[in-house]
């Protein structure tokens, strides 16, 4: 019997400059995500949640247009499992570019590349990875860009490792048949 660890992510030893990362999910965004966010962070622009007035609007196509923070959120949480799932720590982003209007509705993508990967100068057992996001919609279109880097662990680091408890019964096992 093979005892497959828990292990999800990328650490500082796994990333090469140049490779790029198509993240594996995509997601809707629906009419509720849209108003919710809207109404979280108090944003009173009224092209996020009035249709009659976006209606007016020459760059939505009389559409309602998604809050852009939240599409900055969710292109993040989509590169998070190959980008940053073992990060300790966000150092920035930078560049952010909106580059084609979000509608409810529009199913997201995201992919990176690692644009650069250097040893910590403070902390040894880390590493610094920079890398670009875009994201795109269900058509292809490149919706948004940004620049970010993070703090990841080195595998000799140990963190985010071996984290799984121990039964206190003992190895997990087929059950006996009566």
């Amino acid at each position: 019997m093979t005892v497959h660890k828990a292990v999800l992510g990328r650490f500082f030893d796994d990333f090469e400059v140049g490779d790029v990362y198509q993240h594996p999910f995509g997601r809707t965004i629906t009419e509720t995500d849209n108003a919710w966010f809207t109404l979280l962070t108090c944003n009173t622009n009224q092209m996020h949640f009035n249709a009659h007035l976006s209606q007016q609007n020459p760059i939505t196509e009389g559409k309602i247009i998604v809050v852009s923070g939240f599409t900055v959120g969710l292109v993040l949480g989509l590169s998070v499992i190959d980008m940053s799932q073992n990060a300790v720590a966000n150092l920035g982003w930078n560049n952010i570019k909106l580059t084609h209007p979000v509608y409810v509705g529009d199913t997201i993508y995201a992919e990176s590349i690692c644009t650069d990967k250097r040893t910590s100068k403070s902390r040894p057992d880390f590493g610094i990875i920079s890398m670009m996001t875009r994201a795109l919609n269900q058509d292809g279109d490149v919706v948004m860009t940004y620049d970010r880097s993070v703090m990841v662990p080195t595998r000799a680091s140990g963190i985010g490792q071996d984290y799984f408890p121990a039964a206190k019964t003992g190895p997990f096992e087929l059950p006996t048949a009566p």
